[in-house]
C-alpha cells in the first residue's frame, strides 16, 4: 500500500484524481489540497507520503516551485494541462508526467512506474515473513488478502495491468506488474524470467521441448528467444 497526496487548484481535477485513487487498490489518499501553499504547509508540518500527484500552474506557488523548495520530495507524478513544462519537470526528477485530460489507464501506468521504482527498496526493508526463509506472500485478490506459498506456484503470466499467478489448483488475478513481482521474488532462485510475459518456477518443469517448458498438470510456458541462453545456463543438467 502506497500513501499519496493530491495538490491541484482545479476542483474537478482533484475530484477526478480522488476517484482514480479510490479505484486503485494499492493507493491510500492522505490529503487533497487546493494550492501549492497548502502543499508546502502540509510537508513542512512533517507529513510524508509515497506519491504526490502535483499540478504545475497554481496561484502563489506553482508545482515546480514547490518541488524546488522541498528538501526531500516523494515520488512525483505531474498532472497538468500543459506539455511545455515537461523538460523542467524531468530535470526535477519527477517519476511521470500526465497531460490532462488523461484516462484511468494512463493514471494506472504512472502508478505502476512508481511501484516498480520502489520495489527494490521495499524488498530490502521487507519483514521477516517475506525473507528467503519463507515462501509465503499475501496478495490482494479482489477485496481479499490471500496467502500464497510460492513453492506451489507453477508460473506467473503478465496480463496488461495485472498478473495471473497459476498454481495446480487455482489462478489468482493480482493487480501488480510482472517486473514488481520479479523483484519481490528475486531471493527465490527457482523463479526465472523466461519470456517478456512469463515468470517460471523451475521446480515444476517436467520436460523442455521446442523451447517450451512442459509443467506438471499439463501446463506449458514458452521460453522467449532473448531469455533462452540465460535460462539453459541456469538449469542443473548433464
Amino acid at each position: 500500500m502506497m500513501t499519496c497526496a493530491i495538490i491541484d487548484d482545479d476542483e474537478i481535477n482533484r475530484l477526478t484524481l480522488e476517484h482514480y485513487v479510490e479505484l486503485t487498490p494499492n493507493l491510500k489518499l492522505v490529503a487533497s489540497l487546493a494550492d501549492g501553499i497548502a502543499g508546502l504547509t502540509f510537508f513542512r508540518e512533517g507529513n510524508k507520503v509515497d506519491v504526490l500527484f502535483l499540478d504545475i500552474e497554481m496561484p502563489h506557488l506553482s508545482g515546480l516551485e514547490l518541488l524546488r523548495v522541498l528538501p526531500d520530495p516523494p515520488e512525483v507524478i505531474i498532472t497538468t494541462a500543459r506539455q511545455d513544462f515537461a523538460v523542467d519537470a524531468f530535470e526535477l526528477r519527477v517519476t511521470d508526467y500526465l497531460v490532462k485530460p488523461f484516462e484511468f489507464a494512463r493514471f494506472t501506468q504512472a502508478v505502476q512506474r512508481v511501484a516498480s521504482r520502489r520495489a527494490p527498496a521495499a524488498g530490502a526493508a521487507a519483514p521477516a515473513a517475506d525473507s528467503p526463509t519463507s515462501a509465503d506472500l499475501f496478495v490482494k485478490v479482489n477485496s481479499r488478502m490471500v496467502r500464497i506459498n510460492f513453492d506451489d506456484v507453477l508460473y506467473v503470466e503478465a496480463l496488461s495491468d495485472y498478473v495471473n499467478i497459476v498454481t495446480p489448483k487455482h489462478k489468482y488475478i493480482v493487480y501488480t506488474t510482472l517486473k514488481a513481482l520479479e523483484n519481490r521474488l528475486a531471493a527465490f532462485p527457482n523463479f526465472m524470467r523466461v519470456h517478456r510475459s512469463y515468470l517460471l518456477n523451475t521446480q515444476h518443469i517436467e520436460s523442455i521441448e521446442d523451447n517450451t517448458a512442459n509443467l506438471s498438470g499439463g501446463h506449458f510456458v514458452p521460453i522467449g528467444k532473448s531469455y533462452q541462453e540465460a535460462f539453459f545456463k541456469g538449469l542443473q543438467r548433464i
